[in-house]
């Protein structure tokens, strides 16, 4: 399927979605942000896509926030429904059940932040800076900010980097593990994608119930979090991928796993 504001591709295991407005710093309109929803739930269908990596078309931005042109008008009720609509896509991203990789080229600030820490994993070009200036037009972070920022950040960098609008560059986003890598920008695409292929050669049973149980250190508390730990730690071991990693490992050769 064709679309306006997105490319995809795929190569492989591995899916490419790139955000295309570069004219606009591949900034999310509502086009945009519908593609994007409808692109990942394809992906999610999709059982030959193991891995994503999602980033923003050229070189000078990931996202560099909401189109601003569709915020003027809004009121209590319209915003309200605004910032759920961009949540929705969010957590389909998040909650995809397989790994997306941010590769963070340029600006990601605002909703192109919010993007990026919906990802699982963010890597980013030397030149990327990450915001939520949204105290600057009056409004907060609606798509997630307030929330994963937080989670990811904790809660005293986050409150800093929201209520003072301020960004950071990607060694900074690297220091307090906003980002696991910063690469130069032309190494950018060929480290998300090792690290996509990477991920793709292993288990996919184990990769999936993995991010689904790490995502749910957000809405658990310990107790309950081990005892998801356990009960998916045992749907793996009833899996033919189980026998037949812990069987090479014994033979000592590489796995051929089925994702069975």
């Amino acid at each position: 399927m064709k679309y306006e504001t997105i490319r995809l591709e795929t190569k492989g295991n591995i899916g490419y979605v790139t955000i295309n407005r570069p004219d606009k710093l591949n900034a999310l309109n509502a086009k945009a942000k519908s593609e994007l929803k409808e692109v990942f739930e394809d992906i999610k269908n999709n059982a030959t896509v193991f891995v994503v990596i999602l980033t923003g078309a050229g070189e000078k931005s990931f996202v560099a926030g909401t189109d601003i042109a569709e915020l003027t008008g809004l009121g209590t009720e319209t915003g309200k429904t605004f910032a759920e609509n961009g949540q929705s896509v969010f957590n389909l991203i998040e909650n995809l059940g397989k790994p997306v990789i941010a590769a963070v080229n340029g600006y990601a600030l605002g909703g192109g932040c919010e993007l990026a820490i919906a990802c699982h994993i963010r890597i980013a070009s030397e030149n990327a800076r990450f915001g939520q200036p949204e105290v600057n037009l009056g409004i907060i972070p609606g798509y997630g900010g307030t929330q994963r920022f937080a989670r990811l950040i904790g809660k005293g960098r986050a409150m800093e980097l929201i209520l003072t609008g301020d960004a950071i560059d990607a060694q900074e986003a690297l220091r307090i593990g906003l980002v696991s890598k910063v690469v130069p920008q032309s190494e950018l695409m060929r480290t998300a994608e090792e690290m996509a292929q990477k991920i793709a050669s292993k288990g996919q049973i184990a990769v999936r119930l993995a991010v689904k149980a790490i995502n749910m250190t957000q809405e658990t508390n310990l107790t309950d979090g081990l005892a998801l730990e356990a009960s998916l730690f045992g749907v793996c071991c009833g899996s033919e991928d189980f026998k037949e990693g812990t069987k090479a490992f014994l033979e000592k050769r590489k796995p051929v796993f089925k994702n069975k």
